[in-house]
């Protein structure tokens, strides 16, 4: 059968181009190549531009303070009594039976988080163990950015730190990396190389936690990318490394594009492909029975296929939430920022079937396999105190705009050092033969052996000593 294929094939390629036209026809393919080769050094970058989110008009470019403050998160009694009471009041809905996590947050189960969050959770520790790090807020195109700015206690002589920003995602905040800080920043102390410490910034996106809402339509992933360049010129950085996951990856990946003189690296955990290809439909149909012809591993095959089940119909599955949020979030949004039942079961229905789709046949979720409820609750509790559920699902719609494939982050390749930590459980796998039509310098690809999506926040050394080995050999080159 291949063999009369081919024969077809190169029958047809004589048929349409006769003899003497192939070689004036190389010639100039191979000249078009050659020009390409010499004449592109000058890599398309994505324009950095400007803008202003703050409420009203922009004033005069003086009068932004770019100072940096000191930031504590705080609650007051006030704040407490009303979450306890809301809580108290909570109407759960009617069980089915034997439904686990098929039909989203199991309700027998909600009644048991709700009632550890309203009688055991303590939030003064909590908000405690929050401060454990130092916050800080700075002005940026009239938004208010928080971050927390995190250096290692002490350093050898002559051994120095490498800036480190790490941007979350959704439903995430900057504390999904309060398990991944301390080996990022001490690593001698967890068994890591004593030799790659890092200084690690972790802002909020702006509309998410402790960092002001856009005022204005049309803050997307390449204004937060500007605003986090800002930042780090602010602290003093003109190069840096890069790690993002989720919404995180996107926003490294366009800072990446719009100033890839400042990347030293860019790690990702999370890979988005705006654009489909014949190459990739092909190597769907192929793959799982040819998978050397189309550049993939045993592992991309047993990680992929089925397809429909272990892709399509996962998507299908898990992306009920993103048409919401990507066409009315406001709707849905003033729903969960007056209920913290909602809110809750919302959030962590995520942090169940995103960390491993096969929690779904469990009663609990499998919410606590991974993580502890103070944990997830904290993350939850931040949403809450800021009410910042509605602006950080209004991020789907600001990004998730027609005609993606045209924009100019779709169009621009990525040139800087990169790696990929693929974890087997995130929602879809997408092989190294992939990525590389748009990431065209990868310097690691590692199938990571466990986790999923909230990778810094559910395998923190997996992925630790992952961004260590990147680094190391972006640096060896």
């Amino acid at each position: 059968m291949w063999r009369q294929l081919l024969d077809n094939g190169r029958s047809a390629f004589n048929d349409h181009w006769p003899q003497s036209l192939l070689v004036p026809a190389a010639v100039g393919v191979g000249s078009i190549l050659v020009c390409w080769k010499l004449c592109g050094s000058k890599r398309k970058t994505i324009e950095i531009g400007d803008g202003w989110w703050g409420p009203g008009e922009r004033p005069s470019l003086q009068s932004e303070d770019t100072s940096v403050r000191p930031f504590r998160i705080a609650v007051s009694d006030a704040e407490i009594k009303d979450l306890h009471e809301r809580l108290d009041r909570t109407r759960f809905s009617s069980p089915l039976e034997d439904s686990q996590f098929h039909y989203g947050f199991n309700s027998t189960h909600l009644k048991k988080v709700l009632s550890y969050w309203r009688n055991d959770f303590d939030i003064h520790k909590q908000i405690d163990h929050l401060n454990i790090y130092p916050h800080y807020k700075t002005t940026i195109e009239g938004l208010e950015v928080h971050f927390i700015h995190v250096k290692p206690p002490q350093l050898a002589p002559g051994k120095k730190a490498r800036p480190l920003l790490m941007v979350h995602g959704w439903p995430g905040s900057f504390y999904e990396f309060y398990r991944i800080i301390p080996l990022l920043t001490e690593p001698e102390k967890h068994g890591l190389n004593p030799d790659l410490s890092f200084e690690v910034i972790c802002p909020s996106i702006p509309g998410f936690g402790f960092s002001e809402a856009s005022h204005k339509k049309g803050f997307n992933t390449v204004a937060a990318a500007r605003i986090f360049y800002k930042l780090m010129l602010r602290l003093g950085f003109k190069e840096f490394y890069l790690q993002g996951g989720d919404w995180g990856s996107a926003i490294a990946t366009n800072l990446s594009q719009m100033k890839p003189e400042a990347v030293k690296g860019l790690h990702l955990n999370v890979v988005f492909l705006e654009n489909g290809s014949l190459g990739m439909f092909i190597s769907v149909l192929l793959g799982r029975y040819v998978p050397w012809l189309v550049g993939f591993t045993r592992e991309d095959v047993r990680r992929l296929f089925p397809y429909l089940e272990k892709n399509l119909y996962a998507i299908l599955r898990e992306s009920g939430y993103f048409h919401l949020q990507a066409t009315k979030p406001d709707t849905v949004g003033s729903a969960l920022n007056d209920s913290p039942a909602g809110l809750a079961a919302y959030i962590l229905e995520k942090f169940s079937t995103w960390t491993d789709s096969s929690f779904r046949e469990l009663e609990d979720g499998g919410l606590e396999r991974k993580y502890t409820m103070d944990h997830l609750l904290t993350n939850v509790l931040i949403y809450w105190l800021t009410g910042s559920i509605t602006s950080s699902m209004r991020f789907y719609k600001e990004n998730i705009v027609r005609g993606m494939g045209d924009t100019p982050q779709a169009k621009t390749g990525v040139y800087v050092p990169t790696g990929i930590a693929a974890f087997p459980c995130d929602i879809m796998h997408v092989p190294q033969s992939w990525i590389k039509m748009k990431y065209k310098n990868i310097v690691t690809y590692t199938f990571m052996p466990s986790g999923g999506h909230f990778a810094s926040f559910e395998e923190p050394g997996l992925l630790a000593k992952d961004i260590q080995h990147f680094v190391s050999r972006v640096e060896k080159k």
